[in-house]
């Protein structure tokens, strides 16, 4: 069976969603202040922006180690440069219903996004709020690590798994195929083909959901 069927050919416990690029697209917004801070850091913009994604700011920050430059007050500068900058933020097709049908003790968001960043980017969006969200604070390891998804799953009585991870970005497989967890991945902000073996959709209007009377979630491709 392949990996695509599998995951419509059972049943899951819930279902845990990345943000950025898996229920919304930010890119246009976050490339903008990043850009404008590789420039004043002299940091090659070509070669670094595709760096950004999925990854915690502090993460990306401290991995350039670049001299006589502290991380923590950059990423904080970073995060309130996002905060105010959500201009061009719109959901991936499908995501806010798609969520909204969801039991509200079904699903999480794990975003590698502070809670502020992440609540702005949300609503700028028209995502709904989750009963559990872990963000970049909740963790000492961001993403590829799978501290997140595993926390998530906790936080919803669950196995990792037990559940259905969304998700879009290469750090954030990583993370969910460490957590143990199957995939879906969206591909509507990918501007290449994936490479995977995990299943991919191009957005939430190729999916149905069924609710079983245990409160199982099951998938059905349209």
């Amino acid at each position: 069976m392949s990996a695509h069927d599998a995951v419509f050919n059972r049943a899951f416990g819930a279902f845990l969603f990345d943000m950025d690029g898996t229920v919304l697209n930010s890119i246009a917004a976050a490339e903008r202040i990043w850009s404008a801070w590789a420039v004043r850091h002299g940091v090659d913009v070509e070669a670094f922006l595709p760096t950004i994604h999925g990854v915690r700011a502090i993460d990306t920050i401290r991995r350039l180690n670049l001299p006589g430059v502290d991380a923590e007050a950059q990423a904080a500068f970073i995060t309130e440069a996002e905060i105010g900058d959500v201009d061009g933020i719109v959901e991936v097709p499908g995501a806010a219903a798609f969520l909204q049908s969801l039991p509200a003790d079904r699903w999480a968001m794990v975003t590698s996004a502070p809670r502020d960043l992440a609540l702005r980017r949300m609503a700028a969006a028209g995502i709904p709020e989750p009963a559990v969200m872990i963000t970049a604070e909740d963790v000492t390891a961001g993403k590829p690590d799978p501290a997140g998804y595993r926390l998530a799953a906790k936080r919803l009585g669950l196995e990792p798994q037990d559940c259905l991870i969304f998700e879009d970005a290469t750090v954030g497989i990583l993370a969910a195929e460490a957590a143990g967890a199957q995939l879906m991945i969206i591909t509507a902000t990918h501007h290449h083909p994936i490479e995977t073996p995990h299943a991919t959709i191009a957005s939430y209007n190729a999916i149905t959901l069924n609710i079983a009377s245990d409160g199982l979630l099951h998938l059905q491709p349209i």
